[in-house]
């Protein structure tokens, strides 16, 4: 073992590494030749990264490590991070996953990357996703699936399985992530690390390749609620570039983690605790409840009676959205374009054709349908229409609780492979978080336990821009277990 293994840095949430920056105990230059030497040395297997950014990395690094010295350095500054390659940097590839976009640089940064990069960030890389964040499994990318860093036979979760294997891996002390349907909550749960939506609109999403816009969010990923309240700091915030994006004043998301949880009323689906869910995983939650009652808090069962319409609700609305916004991706102007077509619309069909994906074919097909005309009202409005009802549910559950509990998942992470030929059974693993995007609430998972070596994640949703309330729950149990200090053996 090298003298840098010997360091740990990876061990090491980070905060932890925020302060040993901001102390000089270590440059922000070493910190980043250390993720990435094991970017090099694990990664491999573990196919979590689509691009390694190694110059710019150290560029940035240097910069970070020059702002220390002369005092004008954040809590961020120098800590090194991965971006979901859903979003858009400035000069290296955003590939969203897809052939469609494998040769596409690109000349600007969302906002998210801008705004972390002005916290003094470094980035590692892009990260490995489903295919234009289309699925649950991370098996959709033309890259290739990401493997499970606890056990590499099985999925991470999707689409953010890069981000989250990479987290849970120790390649990097954070990511970033999108959540259009359970994207940053579901795999945060399957690789046993910490992930949050926030609240529709209190992010931007300028710069993030849309999917489905009514759904789409950015969010952080990491190893504690600590650490995703400090990057959350930095990543929302109004932006007049997204019409999307709220004005609405930011608070310091480290301001109440320590707050005491007396008193608090934790909302129990009784939707969420039935057929379906793995027994083993409700063994696990009902453990981490325990914990919040140990905590003072009280748990009240609540009902959320059209939970259950929220997957078919979401796979005609979100397909529909897809379909309008897929629609750019022509050959004309950016992305792949099919050898040799014989004429317009040849080159049209031959380059969807060529540079999509069988399941991101399968959601325009779906969305193209239930827009077409003589079915738009039959579903679409219909959909909408049961979204809204959808959202009154939790508006009703959020006056008696503050909180609403439950697992993000109803088992752990399944084989790869082992549902690619089944849709209607891959789609029902988002069946506890698809909901929380329909009514754009915000919601965390936080890492729960293990069964048979697979993490379990406890999911907590809350009211709207109640972000801060979900990271002091968050963070206030995490001060009692150790979940989420956990890491894969392999990656040790």
């Amino acid at each position: 073992m090298g003298q840098d293994e010997m360091k740990m840095y990876h061990k090491k949430t980070l905060v932890e590494l925020s302060v040993l920056l901001q102390a000089g105990e270590v440059s922000s230059v070493e910190l980043t030749e250390y993720f990435l030497a094991r970017i090099n040395a694990h990664d491999k297997n573990l196919n979590s990264f689509i691009s390694v950014t190694e110059t710019q990395a150290l560029a940035a690094a240097e910069q970070a490590d020059a702002a220390i010295k002369n005092g004008t350095a954040g809590p961020l500054t120098g800590v090194p991070i991965a971006h979901k390659d859903i979003f858009c940097t400035e000069g290296v590839r955003t590939s969203c996953g897809s052939k469609m976009l494998d040769n596409f640089i690109s000349p600007y940064d969302a906002t998210v990357v801008s705004k972390l990069k002005q916290a003094g960030m470094v980035m590692l890389g892009k990260t490995n996703m489903d295919e234009f964040a289309m699925g649950s499994s991370n098996e959709t990318s033309f890259y290739g699936p990401v493997k499970n860093p606890w056990q590499s036979d099985r999925i991470p979760g999707g689409s953010s399985g890069g981000s989250a294997a990479a987290v849970a891996a120790r390649l990097a002390p954070a990511a970033t992530g999108t959540d259009t349907g359970g994207s940053i909550r579901q795999p945060a749960a399957m690789c046993g690390i910490t992930g949050i939506k926030p609240t529709y609109g209190r992010i931007s999403r300028y710069g993030m390749i849309a999917f489905a816009s009514s759904l789409d969010q950015a969010g952080p990923m990491a190893q504690s609620a600590h650490d995703c309240a400090l990057l959350l700091n930095a990543m929302a915030g109004f932006d007049d570039k997204d019409s999307t994006c709220l004005d609405k004043e930011v608070p310091d998301y480290t301001a109440e983690l320590d707050k005491p949880l007396s008193g608090l009323r934790i909302g129990l689906p009784k939707e969420y605790f039935g057929e379906g869910l793995d027994a083993e995983v409700e063994k696990v939650v009902r453990g981490a409840l325990d914990e919040y009652k140990k905590l003072g808090a009280e748990l009240i069962d609540i009902e959320l009676p059209n939970s259950g319409l929220s997957v078919p609700v979401y796979y005609v609305v979100a397909p529909a959205e897809c379909s309008a916004n897929l629609s750019r991706f022509d050959g004309v102007r950016y992305g792949y374009r099919c050898e040799n077509p014989v004429d317009l619309m040849d080159m049209y069909t031959r380059t969807r054709g060529e540079g999509f994906g069988a399941e991101v074919k399968r959601r325009i097909m779906v969305g193209t349908y239930a827009l077409s005309s003589g079915y738009y009202d039959a579903y679409y409005l219909k959909s909408q229409q049961l979204r809204h009802k959808i959202s009154e549910d939790f508006r009703e559950a959020f006056e008696k609780v503050d909180v609403i509990m439950g697992p993000t998942a109803p088992d752990t992470a399944f084989k790869i492979g082992e549902k690619s030929d089944d849709p209607i059974s891959m789609y029902l693993s988002d069946i506890y978080t698809i909901a929380v995007n329909l009514a754009g609430l915000p919601g965390m998972s936080v890492p729960a336990g293990f069964v048979e070596g697979r993490p379990v994640g406890l999911q907590i949703t809350g009211n709207y821009f109640q972000e801060s309330q979900l990271l002091n729950v968050a963070h206030q149990y995490q001060l009692n277990t150790d979940w989420h200090r956990a890491i894969p053996e392999d990656f040790l």
